[in-house]
């Protein structure tokens, strides 16, 4: 089951598990996809979070032990979540041992209600990894406006980053340079550029699903031609910026002085449209040095049937570029696309927080020790 998988690896895309839970923790389970699937990290987000806590299984305890100590809601959710990546983290350090630091990681993100706060994020990102307290840890800062100069600090700081939440290759370009910018910062602080490591979550399948339904309703046939070209396009031209960024003579001063590549992740790779084959994200976007974070249904798919065929972005740039540009043919606004995607995706991050803190302070109540 697990062949295409390992030659996934084998081609250079790291394998990451797009979802966290205390049961998965517990029972073994992410143990044993480590050992038997080549994951070699996690990724979580308020929405997996939302959906863990909310199911229950193996919280109680911990929410009795927080609602005897009146903690309010906030921080009672960080400790539960906190703790969740602290136990992966550890259950993951031989990868990040064996890999000289590279994978083995876990991200967090920072609360989605800042995404627009640039100050309140660099705080939150330094609480966070204080609270996780473990150096496989990458602290999730997305993408936004805000995010950008905030990304550039807490870099400088040596901190540890996944850039989530892009969508579009004019911000891709800009986290790039934040990136690039931080590790300027923590050189001429005189920290050690080796230890600093970062991925760029660029989303996938959510492009597809936007693009798809403007397609649909302008409903030619030139336009219907186009549906589920444009994810894929618009990931591989994400990844010939990479490649001409960590080119760079500014990149190259970087390096020599120990700097990692900020490695391109491929987010959101779950298909949402039955009609495209169930690996599309996966098999489409091999090419060295990228980390492609998987649901589970999607890991189980590509290690079920996926067909790895070697690198299928680099040779793919023109057709790519030319799939990008029928868009604006047809009638479709490409830089209207990725600003309502951003602004949605905070949103859901924020909505599921928000449900998440509804709930949680729920069950603080009706596990808060009684007066007598």
């Amino acid at each position: 089951m697990t062949d295409a998988l390992k030659r996934l690896s084998d081609e250079g895309v790291a394998i990451w598990l797009d979802d966290l839970s205390r049961k998965r923790i517990t029972s073994g389970n992410l143990a044993e996809l480590i050992d038997q699937q080549h994951v070699v990290g996690v990724t979580t987000n308020p929405s997996i979070f939302q959906k863990a806590i909310s199911e229950g299984d193996g919280y109680e305890g911990q929410l009795k032990d927080l609602a005897a100590r009146r903690l309010t809601v906030e921080e009672a959710l960080r400790m539960i979540t906190t703790a969740d990546v602290r136990d992966a983290a550890d259950i993951l350090r031989p990868v990040y041992e064996a890999s000289d630091h590279q994978d083995g990681r876990v991200s967090i993100e920072v609360d989605p209600r800042l995404a627009h706060e640039t100050v309140a994020t660099v705080a939150e990102a330094k609480q966070l990894a204080w609270l996780v307290d473990r150096p496989n840890t990458l602290i999730k800062i997305p993408a936004t406006e805000a995010g950008l100069p905030a990304i550039t600090e807490v870099i400088g700081k040596g901190i540890s980053v996944n850039v989530t939440l892009i969508f579009s290759l004019e911000r891709y370009r800009a986290v790039m340079d934040a990136y690039l910018s931080g590790l300027e910062k923590a050189k001429a602080a005189g920290l050690d550029l080796s230890e600093i490591h970062s991925v760029a979550s660029f989303f996938v399948s959510r492009v597809d699903t936007e693009i798809d339904k403007r397609l649909e309703k302008i409903g030619s046939d030139q336009a219907k031609a186009l549906k589920g070209k444009a994810a894929v396009a618009n990931a591989r031209l994400a990844y010939q910026a990479y490649e001409e960024v960590f080119g760079s003579d500014r990149w190259t001063a970087l390096e020599r002085a120990g700097a990692n590549k900020q490695r391109p992740l491929w987010a959101s790779t779950g298909v949402k449209d039955p009609a495209y084959p169930d690996t599309l994200y996966v098999t489409e976007l091999v090419a060295p040095n990228t980390v492609n974070t998987m649901p589970e249904a999607t890991l189980q798919a590509t290690g079920d049937h996926g067909e790895v065929t070697g690198d299928t972005i680099r040779s793919g740039y023109a057709q790519a570029q030319a799939d990008i540009d029928a868009l604006a043919g047809v009638g479709v606004s490409y830089d209207d696309v990725v600003r309502v995607l951003e602004d949605e995706g905070v949103s859901k991050f924020e909505a599921s927080w928000n449900e998440l803190l509804d709930s949680t302070k729920a069950e603080l109540e009706r596990l808060a020790p009684s007066e007598a």
